[in-house]
């Protein structure tokens, strides 16, 4: 059973930034050898990835953070982050870091909450 904790998540005004953290541990699994991601989930919406990070380092973004976050990884330490800078109104949701394409176990996630 992998274990997930995301963490870094707050309250924090339009324009301002936050740094989120995940740690992964446990089950049988080697980091290194996966592709990660971050998603987010919205009140009342489907969670949507954000980002994603490969097996040799490549980022992808979705559209709507593209120029704005930046994730990365630490395969040493079996973490990953992103970096959300610019945020907007529109990026509060629950965020949650897994595998890409996604397991079945997900973490309690992170809120980040944008006002105005």
């Amino acid at each position: 059973q992998v274990q997930l904790v995301e963490s870094g998540g707050g309250l924090v005004q339009a324009g301002g930034s936050l740094r989120l953290s995940c740690a992964a541990s446990g089950g049988i699994f080697i980091f290194s050898l996966n592709n990660m991601g971050w998603y987010r989930q919205a009140p009342g919406k489907q969670r949507e990835l954000v980002a994603r990070i490969t097996r040799d380092g490549r980022a992808d973004y979705t559209d709507s953070v593209k120029g704005r976050f930046t994730i990365s990884r630490d395969n040493a330490k079996k973490a990953v982050y992103l970096q959300m800078n610019s945020l907007k109104p529109e990026d509060t949701a629950v965020y949650y870091c897994n595998g890409n394409p996604v397991w079945d176990y997900w973490g309690q996630g992170t809120q980040v909450t944008v006002s105005s």
